[in-house]
């Protein structure tokens, strides 16, 4: 039974994960997302069973039917790499105790975990991919994704025994991880980060609460500065070359999310 639910959830990732490769597309070229899915090169109309997450990509050899032309890696990677995150959200966060929930709202606060690290997810995703192939962190995604984890959050801290806490700790975390970049924004005058970033800092703040926000940035950086260095020993970049940091952000929000805690336990026994 457990491995029936833990299919269907790759599935229902898989499905969100070829969502979210339409709208970020569409959120770059400005199209509707009310219309059929095309070929972004010759514009025909993709049928349904071409429209099948990862397992159409290799149907068709990576090409589209019409036109023959090769069809971005990033699809059937985006669709799988979604599905993977989804099936661990399920699991890590299933996890959770709730002992301090009463047996009348056990199943709605783990329902209500799970689908907020879905979510986020979801949203981080975009951020990734965005950031990767644009520059840029829009704030057509950060707002509304503020404003639905903001609401997911307060509902699971009314959920519990002790909300205000967990409401100040929200509060104190996202002053923490917008007011980090807005000061560097308002140092450098814009040159060292983006608006998007400060937005994506309050977003995370939001999201993981204190004082797991701090682990998600110092992860970030650390890893930023890694790849940051090896590229440019690659020669693929050079010193002071921008970098889309969102990309870090983004990965280490979801991995603080879900395992923040073991590397915080890790890293407590390595000083102690």
């Amino acid at each position: 039974m457990l491995l029936l639910i833990i299919s269907f959830v790759f599935i229902l990732g898989l499905i969100i994960g070829s969502f979210l490769n339409c709208l970020i597309w569409r959120l770059h070229t400005g199209e509707s997302m009310m219309g059929r899915s095309h070929c972004p090169k010759c514009k025909k109309d993709i049928p349904w069973y071409d429209n099948v997450p990862v397992l159409s990509y290799i149907l068709l050899l990576g090409k589209c039917r019409h036109c023959q032309k090769k069809i971005s890696f990033q699809y059937p990677l985006v669709e799988f790499i979604t599905g993977v995150l989804f099936v661990i959200a399920f699991i890590v966060e299933l996890k959770i105790p709730t002992a301090l929930l009463d047996s009348s709202e056990i199943y709605l606060s783990q329902f209500l975990i799970v689908v907020r690290a879905w979510f986020v997810i979801a949203v981080m995703v975009i951020v990734f991919i965005y950031d990767l192939r644009w520059y840029l962190i829009l704030d057509r995604v950060m707002v509304p994704a503020m404003i639905v984890i903001l609401f997911l959050n307060t509902w699971l801290a009314f959920l519990g025994e002790n909300p205000w806490d967990s409401l100040w700790k929200m509060l104190f975390s996202t002053i923490i991880g917008g007011g980090f970049f807005l000061m560097q924004f308002l140092i450098s005058r814009g040159k060292w980060i983006g608006g998007g970033d400060i937005r994506l800092g309050f977003l995370m703040g939001i999201t993981l609460s204190w004082p797991m926000i701090i682990e998600a940035l110092m992860l970030a950086y650390i890893v930023g500065s890694i790849v940051g260095i090896f590229m440019i020993l690659l020669g693929k970049k050079k010193w002071g070359s921008k970098l889309p940091f969102g990309v870090f952000l983004s990965t280490a929000t979801i991995v603080v999310l879900f395992w923040g805690q073991i590397i915080f336990d890790w890293y407590s026994r390595l000083l102690y």
